[in-house]
């Protein structure tokens, strides 16, 4: 009898081992779940971006991504703006490049990959333009950067050069806000910049710019962009002040150090 119950005691099997059988099955199950829900995810994708948008499928896409903060109405909420009167070239560019959907609350939007594919973009530009019609799409020779590119320069060095900089590099504005850089910029983003006044940049309207001066600036920028470097480090293509300061700091350091140097073998 004692030898049978001894048996029985040495094959029961611990509590714990239950529930490691058990935690094993829930982890096994759930990653299964993940890799479906991933693959499914990733087929929709390619479907939906494989099929022309309409303005119907534009409302969807912003119904799930952009109501939360714009209203269902596009009147705005107190987590976003109105987008009533906006138009369809402001969505492009802000989702274009990646500044909406908005990351997180801040001073501003910082740029970064965008969300969307582009078909997805413009389907929800174009529902926002038949919802809340605004700046729309230019023609096509404004872009195309055969404009005065001397003019050009000379109106950006007068109208943008204070925040983006002369070499249009970009500069700290106030209040951890900032002019981004434009030596990667599209002509399309150039121009809805202009047009629309993004975050802290003013509108340049008719008034201020006509589209042939739009055109004659992004035609210097883009002649900008593509411009050779003739050797040498740029130092930011800042002018004279850094070419200057770069020989303060290192000629004058180098002196120093070979003058200190000299005096200590001396002694």
């Amino acid at each position: 009898m004692a030898r049978e119950k001894k048996r029985r005691s040495n094959g029961r099997r611990s509590p714990l081992a239950a529930a490691a059988l058990i935690g094993a099955g829930l982890m096994i199950t759930g990653a299964v779940y993940a890799g479906t829900s991933a693959a499914f995810a990733a087929t929709d994708t390619q479907t939906t971006a494989a099929n022309t948008l309409t303005v119907e499928d534009g409302e969807k896409l912003f119904t799930a991504n952009c109501a939360t903060c714009h209203g269902l109405d596009m009147q705005g909420t107190a987590n976003g703006p109105s987008l009533y009167g906006v138009g369809e070239l402001a969505v492009e560019f802000q989702m274009s490049t990646g500044r909406m959907p908005l990351q997180m609350q801040g001073p501003q939007a910082p740029q970064k990959e965008p969300q969307f594919t582009e078909e997805q973009i413009l389907a929800i530009s174009s529902f926002v333009q038949a919802s809340a019609p605004g700046p729309t799409f230019p023609e096509d020779h404004i872009l195309d950067g055969g404009g005065d590119v001397a003019n050009g320069a000379e109106l950006f060095r007068v109208n943008c050069a204070m925040c983006h900089n002369v070499a249009a590099a970009g500069g700290a504005l106030t209040e951890g806000k900032y002019a981004p850089a434009l030596t990667e910029t599209s002509a399309l983003h150039m121009y809805a910049a202009m047009v629309t006044g993004p975050q802290n940049m003013p509108v340049f309207g008719d008034m201020n710019l006509s589209d042939e001066d739009k055109r004659d600036i992004i035609s210097a920028l883009l002649y900008q962009q593509q411009s050779v470097q003739i050797g040498g480090f740029s130092l930011g293509s800042l002018g004279p002040v850094s070419e200057g300061l770069f020989v303060w700091i290192f000629g004058i350091g180098a002196l120093v150090a070979i003058t200190v140097w000299i005096t200590a073998k001396s002694n």
